[in-house]
């Protein structure tokens, strides 16, 4: 039989005593703007209430560009740029201290960056021609001649690019 390890056991009882303060505190965020919830995650999505700037919201998941939350009244979705990850008073010390554990901490120097992906494969799967949204998406379409005058008037010159030859 081994001998026991206190060592060992203190870092197991350290973890055991600050889990479940780290799960039950949710991720919280702040407001950065009023915004509609919706129902799903689509800007076309049925309205479901709205956040007021600086509510405090808790983030339940992300989902693409956006992210479910729930304030006190409701929960549903909005834009991941509505939304602020941390709260206003940062006062859970149990993430302070999963923060400096995970290397996290902040160095005070704020710089925020949101990745977006794209499409899964069952939203490409399930994707059909939608004749209307093609139509929005023509009234987009300008000229040759009108892009040209508009790179003139913002001094944009003309760059010629190798094609990309690809993998093979």
């Amino acid at each position: 039989m081994k001998p026991f390890n206190f060592s060992h056991s203190r870092k197991w009882l350290l973890l055991a005593l600050l889990m479940p303060a780290m799960s039950i505190a949710a991720e919280l965020g702040t407001a950065l703007k009023a915004d509609t919830l919706r129902v799903e995650p689509f800007s076309d999505a049925k309205t479901k209430g709205t956040i007021a700037k600086n509510e405090t919201v808790e983030i339940i998941s992300k989902k693409g560009a956006w992210l479910q939350i729930k304030t006190q009244k409701n929960t549903g979705w909005v834009r991941i740029f509505s939304v602020k990850r941390g709260s206003a008073s940062n006062t859970n010390q149990a993430k302070g201290v999963y923060d400096v554990a995970s290397g996290r901490a902040s160095t005070g120097k704020v710089i925020s960056t949101t990745g977006i992906r794209g499409l899964s494969a069952e939203e490409l799967k399930a994707a059909k021609f939608n004749e209307e949204e093609m139509k929005k998406l023509e009234n987009f379409a300008v000229s040759a001649e009108d892009s040209q005058k508009f790179a003139k008037a913002g001094g944009l010159k003309t760059v010629q690019f190798a094609y990309f030859k690809g993998a093979k």
